[in-house]
């Protein structure tokens, strides 16, 4: 399974609500127009962050503001929030690899860790990126 482009999408509202959230109100409406998507989806991609604590929003035209400071954002929050990647991970193993097979039925045994630690280790440097690393190269 791919990241979807809801991850970029949420990265890119954040760093936006971030630099103009104290000169305008953030709604989803100027948010779409930065990045150029449907309210809708901008609507949705909020909603997620909004469950997660990231931000706050307002419906109507109080706009969003971020719940804590991007120093305390990692990559892997915004990714835990709006991306639908499951418990199995980025890597969906397909069904039924034949067990009698030389290949299928090992290809498990020989597969899965690497997989594994293919997902820890992206994982694990979206948690050391913070929205602050993102606005700072911005700026």
């Amino acid at each position: 399974m791919q990241i979807t482009s809801r991850f970029t999408i949420a990265v890119h509202a954040l760093a936006f609500i971030d630099l103009f959230q104290d000169e305008q109100r953030v709604t989803s409406k100027v948010l779409a127009s930065s990045i150029q998507v449907n309210p809708v989806i901008i609507r949705t991609v909020l909603s997620k962050l909004k469950e997660a604590g990231i931000i706050d929003s307002r419906q109507g035209s109080g706009g969003s503001r971020l719940a804590k400071p991007p120093k305390d954002i990692s990559l892997y929050d915004i990714y835990k929030a709006v991306d639908t990647v499951d418990e199995t991970g980025l890597f969906h193993f397909h069904e039924n690899p034949h067990p009698d097979c030389v290949v299928g039925g090992n290809i498990h045994k020989a597969l899965d860790d690497k997989i594994r630690r293919v997902q820890d280790a992206m994982e694990n440097e979206l948690k050391n990126i913070t929205m602050a690393d993102v606005v700072g190269d911005l700026k």
